[in-house]
């Protein structure tokens, strides 16, 4: 969910007129002007910040098995490629949506001339038809036709395909948000029907009395417990939106701390399956965090193109699939832990307790620049009536680093509890 308001439909008239011959002229000759160039100057700085602890890791801190740094650095590879093709590809995309109407005006700027600009909107679509097309020829490079892994692999591509797919339906036919919940139980068919890991989970220690076993099979209650995770982690995205950079800024800050974590689990293990399974997490995470700088790009304030339900979809669900077939949903969870929150404070009004309107979004003041917090329960209008007014990309940049220090929380969690929880 972006911060926009589309354009209405042109309405209809009791008798058909043909438009003039100077009108149609005007109409043809009219020409919707370039998005503004990708920030080039935000990628560097990321991508200079993040290589450090991924290469130490990759390089120093742990002795990874040839093999599975070949895989990893091929898929990187790869990955790279998929971000230089994104961002080349979401320029020509806008001028085909921006001809079939596929666009939007910021709310959060309505009253400014930026307000009136003509956005493009379902850009998602472009980064998620690269990362399909980089998952299928990875395939080439790392897996047999006997790999115990290509099964899952392929069904979790198909999962992602598929909600790529309804994410596209719900920014054209604007689909009730009631329905909406729905669709990720839809698209995880594919992986919980190909499913053939484990369905144990390990007790932690302090309640290991209680139970009286330190593993428990939960059957088919653990596969519904996938399927709920995917339909969480798909529509938190969606809802903690609403400012430029929002959405693919928190994909891309969940998506690095991932990654630093597969790398440690990767590191610090012995056993050969439970290092592919993060192997496998980082197959998928990559690709993700390349495209996902290369809308970054274009959608930072000012936002150039908006990204629509079609990404935050796809986001959410490969996230959710690398954190089910990876075997670290609780650790993926507590990365969530601003999107918990923002789903507690939203509860009232998603449950119809409370008046939920069709915009949860801050009051913008075209006097000051300035977002102003409303009574919605969402993270953002939290934020802004704890903090007070702040600017559209000043707040987008707190929320941004709240999500960091989520992620820092986790580890440390995980340091802390490391042969005492589990």
């Amino acid at each position: 969910m972006t911060a926009r308001k589309r354009a209405s439909a042109t309405k209809a008239t009791g008798t058909d007129t043909k438009p003039s011959p100077s009108q149609t002229q005007e109409t043809t000759t009219q020409i919707d002007p370039p998005i503004a160039p990708p920030k080039k100057g935000l990628l560097f700085k990321f991508c200079i910040f993040f290589s450090i602890p991924y290469f130490y890791l990759l390089y120093q801190r742990y002795k990874v098995e040839q093999d599975l740094k070949r895989s990893i650095l091929i898929n990187a590879a790869l990955s790279v490629a998929g971000f230089f093709l994104t961002q080349r590809m979401i320029p020509v995309a806008s001028r085909y949506v921006l001809k079939r109407g596929l666009f939007g005006f910021d709310i959060n700027k309505k009253g400014t001339p930026q307000g009136t600009v003509k956005v493009p909107e379902s850009l998602g679509i472009v980064v998620g038809i690269v990362f399909l097309v980089l998952g299928i020829l990875f395939q080439y490079f790392n897996f047999t036709a006997d790999s115990n892994w290509l099964v899952e692999y392929n069904a979790a591509l198909a999962s992602i395909c598929f909600m790529i797919l309804l994410g596209f339906v719900d920014d054209v036919l604007d689909v009730p948000w009631r329905v909406k919940l729905l669709l990720p139980s839809i698209a995880a068919l594919p992986l919980l029907m190909a499913y053939a890991g484990h369905t144990t989970i390990i007790i932690p220690k302090p309640l290991v009395s209680y139970v009286g076993k330190e593993v428990l099979d939960l059957g088919w209650v653990y596969k519904l417990y996938m399927g709920l995770l995917a339909v969480f982690c798909t529509n938190s995205i969606n809802i903690h939106a609403g400012l430029n950079g929002l959405e693919v800024g928190q994909t891309v800050v969940i998506a690095s701390a991932i990654l630093i974590h597969n790398l440690m689990q990767i590191g610090a293990s012995s056993d050969p399956e439970y290092k592919q399974a993060h192997a496998f997490s980082i197959y998928l995470v990559q690709p993700l965090l390349a495209t996902s700088l290369a809308l970054l790009s274009y959608n930072w304030y000012p936002s150039s193109v908006f990204v629509g339900d079609t990404y935050t979809y796809f986001a959410g669900m490969t996230m959710a699939v690398v954190g089910i077939l990876g075997h670290y949903s609780e650790t993926l969870l507590i990365f969530f832990l601003p999107q918990v929150l923002n789903f507690l404070l939203s509860l009232p009004q998603l449950s119809g307790y409370v008046k939920c309107p069709r915009h949860r979004l801050p009051r913008f003041n075209p006097e000051t620049g300035l977002l102003t917090g409303t009574r919605d329960g969402t993270l953002v209008n939290f934020y802004l009536r704890i903090f007070g007014p702040k600017s559209e990309k000043s707040l987008c940049i707190h929320l941004l680093l709240v999500q960091a220090l989520g992620c820092c929380f986790c580890f440390m969690l995980r340091y802390f509890l490391a042969g005492w929880y589990k």
